[in-house]
């Protein structure tokens, strides 16, 4: 990047700090948290900036002594070999960054091929997630769920929320778990012992604190039910539960686990926002040139992502040939291992494009 570039990044960081402690400026929490969030990003680069001119000038000043002193020649090759690796260090700081990294998610599990076991599959996919959240510090909240009859998951549909204003939020970490995930086992339901294999599919997308996009309340069609558990059994003697469908697309949001059917009625609102701004999205990218093939995966469900084996213990996800032997670990929670492995092999093919642009 270019002298002038870096420049305005570190006059745009100055600002920032100068905003940020200015008290009126926390009056309004919505704009002060942008700003500590465009803070936050800018900082690490700022400080790479820093260490990278500080090398070199040390380097110039090192090899200006090293006639007079062998131990400034040595300093010198030091620095020069140091160089390089912070130079690679901000270039890939400066990558562009996924808008939404900061965001929490809304989360949808449903059962796919397989009856019964998919269902007892989605759940234990929807365990796992919930399981991973409270090992973060997440707030996890399911909004919806159809179980089945043995205990399983239909369908379920969750928020998950980080408790503070991370640059590197909940999507961040789980946008590319979109996709259809595959799982081979014995099923309960099978009394031969013969190994099935069986589906569930993921949809995941970012709730922005902002919703750009417009619901025509004409365009909605708005049920109200009694909150069901198990087999159907009414858990609740009013119709405080809330199915909103949105006529021109066809999703439906339900959400029947609040108090009120006013507010499930404004919880379903806002995941059917979230929802159709991931659509707009999704379309907006399909239209780029330079779109990034991860952030379409995550709104695909039909895209076959991962596998889990019990009978080997074994997890492997097919887009970035990941596998490992712990998938007992992975469903209690354990998800850094391949959400690493997914985030890294982003990161390099961000920067073998930035390489060839």
């Amino acid at each position: 990047m270019e002298s002038s570039s870096l420049q305005a990044l570190l006059d745009e960081h100055a600002e920032l700090e100068d905003q940020l402690a200015d008290p009126s400026v926390h009056a309004d929490q919505s704009r002060a948290r942008k700003l500590g969030r465009r803070y936050a990003e800018l900082s690490p680069v700022v400080k790479a900036i820093g260490e990278l001119e500080s090398a070199r000038s040390d380097l110039v000043a090192a090899r200006e002594l090293a006639g007079e002193d062998a131990a400034f020649a040595a300093e010198a090759e030091e620095l020069a070999q140091q160089i390089p690796a912070l130079e690679s260090r901000l270039t890939e700081l400066l990558l562009p960054r996924d808008p939404y990294d900061s965001a929490d998610v809304v989360m949808e599990v449903k059962s796919g091929e397989g009856g019964e076991e998919s269902a007892l599959f989605a759940g234990d996919l929807l365990r796992m997630y919930l399981r991973y959240a409270e090992r973060l510090g997440w707030k996890a909240e399911v909004l919806d769920a159809v179980e089945s009859d043995l205990g399983g998951y239909k369908d379920a549909t969750v928020s998950i929320k980080s408790r503070t204003a991370d640059v590197d939020g909940v999507w961040a970490r789980l946008k590319y778990e979109g996709g259809v995930h595959r799982v081979q086992r014995v099923p309960a339901t099978e009394s031969q012992g013969r190994i099935h294999t069986s589906a569930a599919g993921i949809l995941i997308y970012p709730e922005p604190e902002e919703v750009e996009v417009e619901v025509d309340p004409n365009d909605l069609r708005i049920d109200v039910f009694r909150s069901s558990g198990p087999g159907g059994q009414s858990v609740n003697t009013t119709d405080s539960a809330v199915r909103i469908t949105h006529l021109p697309t066809g999703i439906v949001v339900s959400c029947q686990n609040e108090k009120s059917q006013i507010q499930n009625r404004a919880r379903a609102l806002q995941v059917l926002h979230a929802r159709l701004h991931a659509i707009a999205e999704e379309e907006a990218a399909a239209k780029a040139a330079d779109t990034r093939r991860s952030q379409i995966r995550t709104v695909d469900r039909s895209e076959r992502v991962r596998t889990y084996n019990f009978p080997e213990n074994r997890i492997s996800d097919h887009r970035v040939n990941y596998k490992a032997y712990n998938l007992d670990q992975v469903l209690n929670g354990e998800l850094d291992g391949v959400l690493d492995a997914l985030r890294d092999a982003d990161r390099e093919e961000r920067l073998a494009e930035q390489t060839i642009g």
